[in-house]
């Protein structure tokens, strides 16, 4: 089977279910919303949390789609770096579980953690993040011994604001003759960065993966026009349209992926997840086509429950719908 390697920010997340607000009035965070904080603001909400039965799982958009490749069976690895501290050590185990190979560096400040608060019927949720360590990872932390033997190499696109990083990290990848996809971040990361992004996406990108807001802050048109412009840059564009599926084009071939009825509950990392089926799907030989196909199955089990994490009957319950599509047997 193919090989996988990821790089991205090695985030922790800690999920904790709330009574109520006052945790995060205490801390300013408003309802809802993301908020980047600093090491001291960090480390004060994550000793006010520990005692609440906080839940740790390795996080990250880049880490979420390794780890889930690794579950797919392909063999994975993961570039990044965290603090010398508990949860560094938390974030490597964490990986190793699902049977990733973490190529994990030590940095000088704490592992960083996106701290989420669950309040509310409806499962609001709120975001306290703190980059640490991740931040600290650079170009001259990346080595060629950590590229060979590895068949894909995928990255979340929030390193785009690391530029000589990113940069290093294609061109070894391309010399290794990978096969290089890229999730984009947000859009407004997408926004501030437009130009180096354009060109890692045409000089290096393979397959390129878009939300609606992403695509249209990359190329300034609507979802639909915005699939043929990117098609042009790379081999494969993938804009995903929510509820409406997602939808797939490579030269003059345009496949529209319905999405797969779910029970939404968290659309949380469903886009990480999205990915890792659609490159699986990819790495057996399936069309395009089918790889929509599987990362819709598998993003809408992501939905269901709450983070980035599927559960183990849904894991068991997609791979059995993968098999149909792929046309593999269940024995």
């Amino acid at each position: 089977m193919k090989s996988i390697l990821g790089i991205g920010n090695a985030l922790t997340d800690i999920l904790v279910r709330l009574p109520n607000d006052s945790l995060l009035h205490k801390f300013h965070l408003p309802i809802g919303s993301m908020q980047h904080v600093d090491e001291e603001t960090g480390d004060k909400i994550w000793k006010t949390i520990k005692p609440l039965g906080a839940q740790y799982v390795a996080g990250g958009s880049a880490a979420n789609t390794i780890s889930d490749c690794a579950i797919f069976g392909m063999p994975a690895g993961f570039i990044g770096k965290t603090g010398d501290d508990e949860l560094g050590s938390l974030f490597k185990s964490d990986m190793e579980r699902n049977g990733v190979s973490p190529k994990l560096m030590l940095g000088k400040a704490s592992s960083g953690r996106s701290m989420v608060f669950i309040t509310g019927a409806n499962a609001e949720r709120t975001f306290a993040t703190y980059l640490g360590a991740a931040l600290e990872l650079g170009p001259d932390d990346l080595r060629h011994s950590d590229f060979e033997g590895y068949d894909y190499f995928h990255i979340e696109g929030y390193l785009v604001q690391n530029q000589p990083l990113l940069r290093k990290a294609v061109e070894m990848a391309k010399g290794h003759g990978m096969i290089i996809s890229i999730d984009m971040a947000s859009y407004n990361v997408v926004d501030s960065n437009n130009a180096f992004l354009h060109d890692i996406v045409q000089n290096y990108v393979d397959i390129v993966f878009a939300n609606e807001m992403e695509a249209e802050a990359f190329t300034r048109r609507k979802p639909r026009e915005a699939l043929d412009s990117i098609a042009r840059m790379c081999k494969v564009a993938v804009v995903k349209i929510g509820r409406d599926g997602s939808m797939i084009k490579c030269g003059e071939d345009f496949y529209p992926i319905k999405a797969v009825r779910a029970h939404a509950i968290d659309a949380t990392g469903a886009g990480d997840t999205y990915a890792a089926g659609f490159l699986y799907a990819h790495s057996m030989g399936a069309s395009l086509k089918e790889c929509g196909e599987v990362g819709s199955v598998i993003a809408a089990k992501a939905v269901e429950v709450l983070g980035a994490k599927v559960d183990v009957p849904r894991w068991k319950s997609a791979k059995q719908d993968i098999r149909r599509i792929l046309g593999m047997s269940n024995n």
